[in-house]
């Protein structure tokens, strides 16, 4: 053999072994991943193309007493169609009928989307879109449509879901009924988000294309569950009221923004709150929850506290004189001056507070505690007025009575300024309360906004009022005030909306604002004391004056001071059209035996003899006809899981009547 033949046989000897070695480097790796690795790339395949998708579960709705929805959640769904999964012999027989009820559905022609479908199987489109934001309603239908019903692999029916929150009721007190999203944990839905909130589903899903994944069964693998109800105090037709009232209000007078608060008077429950605030549109919408938010000088309305201290320490009785003299007297060279020119006189002390003769009030409460001014600051922070409430609902402001003890704060004219409502500092909610008490015998009660907790038609707890102050006055203190204030109505500052056909007490306020001391781009001072120009007028009472069941304040900020700005021109009327209308126009009383049903174990007394039939039933009632709000209140309460869609009356109803019923079926009503 020759050396080169040697050569030859030499270099394909080594290429045999290369060759060899590397075959054998190919096979250990593919034994490696077949056996050693296989699991963990077998999972990682799946998940890259198989999912878990969440499925987020519908918070809890939030009602009114009566049963109205305030919030709720509602289901939308894009509707898409898988179209190469279905089969050419099913989309061809069935593609006209499909295309008429997508037609009839949406409006488009029935040539569009035979076009439209055509298309997308030519180019085997695995997530064709056929419509967004569809109802549950509508859902439920298309779900059936030719093809559809076929499902996800024969049918091509892809449906993803989301949910949305809405108000039936609109923008109004949407502040207080709140919400828990990006814009922070607001009212009733922020307070009791945790009760609210549900648990959540999931559902299998497999990639089809690039960020596109299909449902791999018709079925959940885990349901959601629904959040829990929370029942509120607030009354839609009382919330109604105050609303158009306070917004006539506060267009008539261009106000920047006001507040009107109902509270039942036993126990405390608000019955209605509507906080609007001025765009610079001139329009009107729940801005901020002045209401409960807003500590501000109440002026005038704060006399009255000024006066249950000093009638209580027995300093004064109504009938004690004091002199007005002209209406006006200066303190360290600060003005103190009546709103009526020339002053009153000599007049009672009763009569003070029914003229809101500021040099009056100034004048006793110096005579009596200008020596020792902590014993009248004492006796206020024992009515709590210088403490929080403690509500449920976050924001509450801050109230301030100044003390001697903060000598920085602290002054000359301090306890003179006190008196008449200068230099404090309450939310018209924590004014409410101290008003309510003077109407409520002296026992003081904790504002109540929610009334019961609710999981599947079950209540879980019942909210009892809450004492805040047993007596924050003597008996006889009380009755002297609130004859009084019945007399402000009567012969005083409001006497603008005294009726002889119904009684009504209360106090009106007006306050000059105080405008912080500022510096404008040049560097000039501005603000820095009392405006001539911005003024809160204010008004607090409850009604019937003789056996008060309701109270109520009103604020309104910076009304248009050419057409008016004292408590009585500008927040009162608010007051009367509220208390005219829930007791001469609709008394309250009719009013809820005639609207939805009350739960049962809030108030069975109140239920009319239709609804008590049919919560006594165990078959699907005919709600027909009914308002959505009083039907869902009735299917609610029977136990069953109720969806709607549209506004107004029931059209239809997707549980026949007297289809015997289980506790947690679902009923889909088509509302028009």
């Amino acid at each position: 053999m020759s050396t080169e033949q040697k050569s030859i046989l030499s270099r394909l000897s080594i290429m045999v072994v290369l060759m060899a070695f590397f075959l054998l480097a190919i096979f250990v790796q593919i034994t490696r991943i077949q056996y050693v690795e296989g699991e963990q790339y077998r999972d990682l395949n799946e998940h890259r193309t198989v999912r878990n998708d969440t499925i987020f579960f519908n918070r809890g709705n939030v009602v009114s007493e009566a049963g109205n929805l305030l919030a709720t959640s509602m289901s939308k769904y894009d509707i898409r169609m898988d179209v190469a999964t279905v089969k050419n012999e099913v989309f061809e027989k069935n593609i006209q009928a499909l295309s008429e009820s997508l037609s009839e559905m949406f409006g488009k022609s029935i040539s569009f989307y035979e076009t439209s479908l055509r298309k997308a199987k030519k180019t085997q489109n695995r997530y064709l879109l056929i419509a967004r934001n569809v109802g549950y309603m509508d859902y439920l239908k298309i779900k059936n449509f030719p093809i559809f019903r076929l499902g996800v692999y024969k049918g091509g029916f892809i449906a993803e879901q989301r949910t949305v929150r809405e108000h039936p009721i609109g923008k109004i007190a949407e502040r207080t009924i709140g919400y828990h999203d990006y814009r922070g944990a607001v009212g009733i839905e922020g307070a009791y988000t945790d009760y609210l909130e549900g648990s959540l589903g999931w559902r299998m899903k497999q990639k089809i294309a690039q960020n596109q994944w299909k449902p791999i069964n018709d079925n959940n693998e885990v349901e959601p569950k629904d959040g829990s109800d929370v029942i509120t105090t607030l009354d839609i037709n009382v919330q109604d009221i105050a609303h158009h009232a306070l917004l006539a209000q506060l267009e008539y007078f261009e106000a920047d923004h006001g507040c009107v608060i109902v509270m039942e008077t036993k126990t405390g429950a608000i019955k209605a709150i509507s906080n609007l605030g001025r765009t610079t549109a001139g329009k009107y919408y729940e801005k901020r929850n002045y209401g409960v938010w807003e500590s501000h000088e109440p002026g005038s309305t704060f006399k009255v506290a000024s006066m249950l201290v000093a009638l209580e320490d027995k300093v004064i009785d109504t009938g004690t004189v004091v002199d007005t003299e002209k209406g006006k007297m200066y303190i360290h060279r600060k003005k103190v001056e009546d709103s009526h020119k020339g002053g009153y006189g000599k007049i009672s002390a009763a009569r003070v507070l029914e003229v809101s003769s500021n040099v009056g009030i100034v004048k006793l409460i110096q005579k009596h505690y200008k020596s020792h001014p902590q014993k009248f600051v004492d006796a206020l922070e024992k009515l709590g007025l210088n403490s929080k409430i403690g509500l449920e609902i976050k924001g509450e402001g801050q109230p301030y009575i100044p003390s001697p003890k903060d000598k920085k704060r602290w002054n000359g004219i301090s306890l003179e300024w006190m008196a008449w409502g200068y230099g404090v500092s309450l939310t018209p909610l924590q004014i409410l309360t101290f008003y309510n008490a003077i109407a409520n015998d002296g026992k003081m009660v904790k504002p109540q906004f929610v009334r019961a907790l609710r999981t599947e038609g079950k209540i879980d707890k019942v909210f009892a009022p809450v004492v805040i102050n047993e007596k924050i006055a003597s008996k006889q203190t009380i009755l002297k005030l609130r004859a009084i204030l019945e007399n402000v109505v009567k012969k005083g500052t409001a006497t603008n909306i005294y009726t002889p056909l119904f009684s009504m007490a209360g106090k009106t306020g007006t306050a000059k604002k105080y405008i912080p001391l500022t510096r404008n781009a040049d560097g000039v001072a501005q603000g820095g004391g009392y405006s001539n120009s911005a003024y809160v007028a204010s008004f607090a009472g409850f009604f019937p004056a003789d056996t008060p069941e309701y109270s109520c304040v009103v604020v309104i900020h910076n009304p248009n001071k050419r057409k008016g700005y004292y408590g009585a021109t500008v927040a009162a009327p608010v007051f009367q059209k509220i208390a005219e209308k829930m007791y001469a126009s609709v008394p309250v009383k009719t009013t809820i035996e005639n609207t939805s049903p009350v739960l049962p174990s809030l108030d069975l007394a109140l239920r009319s003899s239709f609804v008590r039939s049919h919560l006594e039933t165990t078959t699907i009632p005919n709600v027909k006809g009914m308002s959505g709000m009083d039907a869902i209140a009735l299917l609610e309460n029977l136990g069953l899981n109720v969806r709607f869609q549209g506004v107004g009356r029931v059209a239809s109803q997707s549980l026949a009547k007297g289809r015997k019923i289980n506790k947690g079926m679902t009923i889909v009503l088509k509302l028009s």
